[in-house]
C-alpha cells in the first residue's frame, strides 16, 4: 500500500499538528493545524478542490499519533 499523499502527525506538546504532503518524491510542511478548518484552509492553498470532503479518507489523508480531528497534546 503507497503512503497516503498528506500526513496529519502527531500532537506536538504544545497542541498543533503538523500538516505535510507528499510531493515530487518528498514531503512538504503545509503548517501547523489547530482545528479542522486551519487543515481545510492548508488542503485548499495546496490546491484540493472540496479539502473538507477527503479528511476521513484513510486512500488520501493519514493521522498519525492520535486520533482524527483531535489537535492538543495526550
Amino acid at each position: 500500500m503507497a503512503t497516503p499523499p498528506i500526513t496529519i502527525h502527531a500532537p506536538t506538546p504544545s497542541g498543533g499538528r503538523l500538516v505535510t504532503v507528499h510531493i515530487n518524491s518528498r514531503d512538504e510542511k503545509l503548517g501547523m493545524a489547530h482545528s479542522d478548518q486551519d487543515l481545510v484552509v492548508f488542503l485548499a492553498d495546496a490546491g484540493l478542490a472540496n479539502p473538507e470532503l477527503i479528511l476521513n479518507n484513510p486512500a488520501v489523508v493519514q493521522w498519525q499519533g492520535a486520533a482524527a480531528h483531535r489537535y492538543e497534546s495526550a
